[in-house]
């Protein structure tokens, strides 16, 4: 029996690491598919993390009970909306170099966050350990169901949500009016201009959907694995979910496949620490091996995968 407890607690471990990917990876994919580079994805996501830690805090503070975390979630959304709102203007309105400004959004994040944490904390590096964050939730018969029972059935709620936040957003970009006009902004968007459709609008739409969706990932890392907000709570998480929805073709299936992959791959790490012969590997080495696996994938998707044609490129509309 130990090998299916083995089975069942890699495939859930697997799981809870995927999810914050696989809601950033979403995030990146609504705004590049509307033609805009969004590389602040980790700034987001810290965004995100600092927001619900603190939110959480406050509302543990002030009595709301098993309802603090998801006033945590709530502000990490509004949070990351504030914030994709800069590279946004920046990005669209002004034209500025998406790339650069994507940076600038990691760069600020990591500063800001770190420098309100110990405002707020009288000078500590870290919020204060939560004592409301998200426990597992088992979902009745299908929990008991032998080897993926515990490993699917029973998980953090936000695990939940952002598996069916991947067919919710699959629904949207291909079966519905608002999908097609944001993919074509991305593709065409003087074509699209031509028709009627607003570029900027649909733009402005696609990054600050990817705000909310990033705050939202890294909100699920400060109220589930970690339980506290720190500068290191990310920790290149952002880059992995580029990577992972660069090698999902911006697509959100492909991305949830490659979230799950690289999610495997940090399970994986863990579980290599608990046999005799890993302690004879620098543990620098086991921690790598994500990273080590993001550039490998990277590399095998060169000339592969097909970026959204106007990706990148800013628009103005009086030069139609």
């Amino acid at each position: 029996m130990d090998w299916i407890t083995t089975i069942g607690q890699l495939i859930n471990t697997t799981l809870v690491f995927s999810t914050a990917l696989i809601f950033a990876a979403m995030g990146g994919i609504f705004s590049e598919r509307s033609g805009v580079v969004n590389i602040g994805i980790e700034g987001l996501m810290t965004f995100g993390a600092f927001a619900a830690g603190v939110a959480t805090y406050f509302a543990e503070q002030a009595g709301m009970g098993a309802a603090s975390p998801w006033i945590g979630m709530l502000a990490a959304l509004v949070m990351g909306i504030l914030a994709s709102l800069i590279h946004a203007v920046a990005s669209i309105t002004f034209k500025a170099d998406q790339v650069i400004s994507g940076v600038v959004i990691n760069f600020l994040a990591t500063g800001s966050t770190l420098y309100m944490v110990k405002l707020i904390f009288d000078g500590a590096g870290e919020t204060t350990l939560l004592k409301e964050s998200f426990s597992k939730w088992a979902i009745p018969w299908l929990s008991e169901i032998p080897i993926i029972g515990f490993g699917l059935f029973t998980n953090y709620p936000t695990t939940y949500v952002a598996i069916i936040l991947v067919f919710v957003s699959y629904f949207v970009l291909f079966k519905t009016t608002f999908g097609l006009r944001l993919r074509s902004v991305g593709e065409h968007p003087s074509a699209a201009d031509t028709v009627g459709i607003k570029v900027v609008r649909m733009r402005y739409i696609g990054v600050l959907i990817s705000g909310a969706l990033a705050a939202l990932g890294g909100a699920t890392i400060t109220l589930t694995t970690t339980s506290m907000f720190s500068h290191n709570t990310i920790s290149g998480q952002g880059f992995i979910a580029i990577a992972a929805m660069i090698f999902g073709k911006w697509n959100p299936l492909g991305a949830f496949g490659a979230a799950v992959f690289f999610g495997l791959s940090q399970a994986v790490g863990n579980y290599f620490q608990l046999f005799e012969w890993s302690k004879s590997i620098p543990q620098e080495f086991i921690y790598m091996l994500p990273y080590v696996l993001t550039i490998i994938v990277l590399v095998a998707a060169v000339g592969r995968s097909s970026a959204p044609s106007a990706l990148g490129e800013a628009y103005d509309p009086s030069k139609r």
